[in-house]
């Protein structure tokens, strides 16, 4: 029986958003999958009910504490023990569940991972990604988004790495395209970390490293793993939010186009920890709170994890 937490009081629309993405995600996990809510369980129940739901399609552990997006990231687990976030962590760390979930404070999500499970022996950093809807009918992955603002050439070779196996096996892309994002083409182009990075990552027998990328890449199908530091990333990954949103206010549909909706995708796991984390986006609502936990089902399935840490162990430079 696969066990997934869900931080309920987690996100700006917590806990009847998270809830109802708990309720919907039912309808497509299978008899071997087990959700375990945490949080108030008053408002719990009362959600459910009024959803036609019950505690008997769950598991519910109670949780006095909350954690707000104000609260310091360091300081959450040691002062909001009893918060769900807390309690997520703990179970994970103990193997009573295969996958925690949360919609809530992103900063106290990567201190929480980093201080339980840790982070998978050999990893410099941790990294998120993102996907990207490719025009094909297919998608892609660039990493990182975020939360590696400045690296060094050995972390972007790490994320090849992490990515194409994150590619290969929960996306089932067999052999992933690995490009460096970067002002051009040619090997001799881009700043000190893209020709430093260009150099390892050509020499790395692991990944099918293909080159330089270029913005207009993003959505082809010339590379299914691109990685950069996160600076670039979360440029990219904000100006494509960004650019939806416009599309929606505008009424502008297109199947394409409509793909880029974040929901659709639900969160993003924290690549290089030693168990299975998912963070979404803070204002995720029922839709993207059921696609997240659909996703870590896929991910914890996958043991992913258990190959980043084996396969890492080979990484080699000639």
């Amino acid at each position: 029986m696969l066990r997934i937490g869900i931080d309920i009081m987690g996100g700006d629309f917590a806990p009847l958003e998270t809830t109802l993405g708990c309720i919907a995600s039912l309808r497509e996990l299978g008899p071997d999958t087990k959700l375990v809510l945490l949080g108030d369980r008053n408002k719990i129940s009362a959600i459910l009910s009024e959803n036609n739901s019950s505690e008997s399609d769950f598991e519910v552990i109670h949780c006095s504490q909350s954690v707000s997006f104000a609260d310091a990231p360091t300081k959450v687990l040691s002062q909001k023990p009893d918060s769900g976030m807390a309690k997520g962590f703990q179970l994970l760390k103990e193997g009573k569940l295969d996958a925690f979930a949360s919609a809530g404070n992103t900063g106290a999500m990567m201190v929480g991972a980093m201080f339980s499970v840790k982070t998978i022996p050999g990893i410099l950093r941790p990294t998120i990604s993102t996907i990207i809807p490719k025009e094909s009918g297919g998608v892609g992955i660039i990493l990182d988004v975020g939360i590696n603002a400045d690296c060094k050439p050995e972390f972007l070779q790490q994320f090849a790495l992490i990515g194409s196996l994150y590619a290969e096996h929960v996306f089932h892309i067999k052999t992933p395209k690995v490009g460096l994002m970067n002002i051009g083409e040619e090997e001799e182009k881009g700043n000190i970390l893209a020709l430093a990075a260009y150099d390892l990552l050509k020499n790395s027998k692991e990944i099918n490293f293909i080159g330089n990328v270029e913005g207009r890449d993003l959505f082809n199908d010339k590379a299914d793993v691109i990685v950069c530091d996160g600076f670039t990333g979360n440029i990219i990954l904000k100006e494509a939010e960004a650019f939806h949103s416009l599309l929606v206010k505008r009424n502008i549909h297109d199947p394409y186009l409509d793909r880029f909706d974040f929901e659709d995708y639900g969160g993003t796991p924290l690549l290089g920890v030693n168990g299975t984390v998912l963070i979404a986006h803070g204002i995720s609502k029922a839709k993207a709170i059921k696609n997240m936990i659909l996703l870590a089902r896929e991910v914890a399935e996958a043991k992913l994890h258990e190959k980043i840490s084996n396969a890492l162990s080979l990484l080699t430079v000639s």
